[in-house]
């Protein structure tokens, strides 16, 4: 993880961040998006963001996504989903189920 490219979108932060190989993107988060994506490189992966996610997705800038789902019933938390005019259709492309009861489901646009 240390080695690879890493993106942090924020109006607030400054410059020098003590991750390795970290940089902050500002201004227009769709747009510098695009332009990583049109990059050579590996694949870019978005965590702990569900403002960022909607953004993107809302943008059609994101190809697929995994959902970790856990046995665990917490009863509150943030809506990785924002209310959406139009429903984003999707389609499911692999799932992997772990010993402890953890299931990951890959989805992509159809």
């Amino acid at each position: 993880m240390n080695s690879l490219p890493k993106y942090v979108v924020s109006s607030t932060l400054g410059d020098d961040l003590e991750w390795n190989n970290s940089r902050v993107l500002r201004g227009d988060a769709v747009a510098e998006v695009s332009k990583l994506k049109q990059q050579p490189g590996e694949d870019i992966l978005l965590y702990g963001s569900n403002q960022l996610f909607n953004t993107l997705l809302d943008h059609r800038l994101i190809d697929d996504f995994r959902l970790w789902v856990f046995p665990l019933v917490l009863g509150s938390g943030k809506h990785l989903f924002r209310d959406r005019e139009q429903p984003t259709k999707l389609q499911l492309a692999d799932t992997t189920t772990f010993r402890t009861g953890v299931v990951v489901l890959c989805y992509g646009r159809p």
